[in-house]
């Protein structure tokens, strides 16, 4: 008996983007009132037997969401602007992608391990040196989350995050994908990638803090090289949680990612919810019935 296939996506300008085992859905809201919903299928590299395997597929599904969700984010940003306005060409998007992963890396490995590299000789011990080194790292990764969720127009992406988690829970549910019955639900989901990201700092503390004192050069290398460890460690803490939230040890340990998703998830209004659900049913086209 096949498992039952767990829908998820991520909001993109204006928009939500579904994704299903076949195919991805972008629905965008188009300056004209009107939904676009476009299909784009998925591509195999991922699927590949030795790519499935655990810690490895962590890694895998991080790139492949990156590559997915930039894509996802380019089209809507294209889709979402009035004929009158240029859209974003391929060169402007690198270089923006470029900037933003530039930044990510000299907040979340330069910024906590620089630091910590210089406040060791107050600090007794590799692991606590370390332990320190993890914990800036987390309150620097909490600080960005509220920082930005406070922008106007990132507010308005987040509440396509909360619609996205909403249209998902109407399907799991087994319910007709309807306006009225999605708006009842949670804009907390625990398979959202905020909480990945969450759990992806958290293990990084533990993987982290057992590593040797080294110079501040080849600190700052080694974790940008056990990110792939990190992240598929992570994964697998994540898939498992999902998979076993009738424990109250696990609702436990999801909660501080729901929590966090309060920063990072608004509630939508309708027009938003039927995006959301449009993208869910052009994915659920390709594989399965409607509900």
């Amino acid at each position: 008996m096949s498992k039952p296939v767990q829908y998820g996506g991520q909001a993109v300008i204006e928009g939500v983007m579904m994704r299903g085992p076949k195919e991805s859905a972008i629905a965008v809201r188009l300056p004209n009132g009107e939904i676009d919903v476009t299909h784009q299928p998925i591509h195999a590299w991922s699927s590949r037997p030795f790519l499935k395997l655990p810690l490895i597929r962590g890694f895998v599904a991080l790139v492949d969401s990156l590559v997915v969700g930039i894509n996802a984010l380019t089209f809507s940003a294209n889709r979402s602007v009035g004929e009158e306005e240029e859209e974003l060409g391929f060169w402007e998007m690198f270089l923006t992608v470029a900037i933003a992963l530039g930044l990510g890396l000299i907040l979340f490995v330069g910024l906590p391990t620089g630091a910590a590299h210089l406040l060791q000789g107050k600090v007794p011990g590799v692991v606590l040196q370390n332990l320190l080194e993890g914990f800036i790292r987390l309150s620097v990764f909490l600080i960005y989350i509220l920082g930005i969720s406070r922008l106007k127009d990132i507010q308005r992406i987040f509440q396509y995050h909360g619609a996205e988690h909403k249209a998902i829970y109407t399907h799991e549910a087994g319910e007709e994908l309807t306006v009225e019955n999605a708006r009842k639900y949670s804009t907390l989901h625990p398979r959202c990638g905020t909480s990945f990201l969450l759990i992806v700092v958290v293990v990084s503390i533990f993987v982290f803090a057992f590593l040797g004192l080294h110079p501040l050069w080849w600190r700052l290398v080694s974790r940008i090289l056990l990110m792939p460890v990190v992240a598929g460690l992570a994964y697998e803490v994540l898939k498992f949680s999902a998979r076993h939230l009738d424990s109250a040890l696990m609702r436990i340990m999801v909660a501080p990612g729901l929590l966090l998703q309060r920063l990072t998830t608004r509630e939508p209004d309708d027009a938003q919810l039927e995006v959301a659900l449009a993208a869910l049913k052009g994915v659920l086209e390709s594989g399965q019935e409607l509900t």
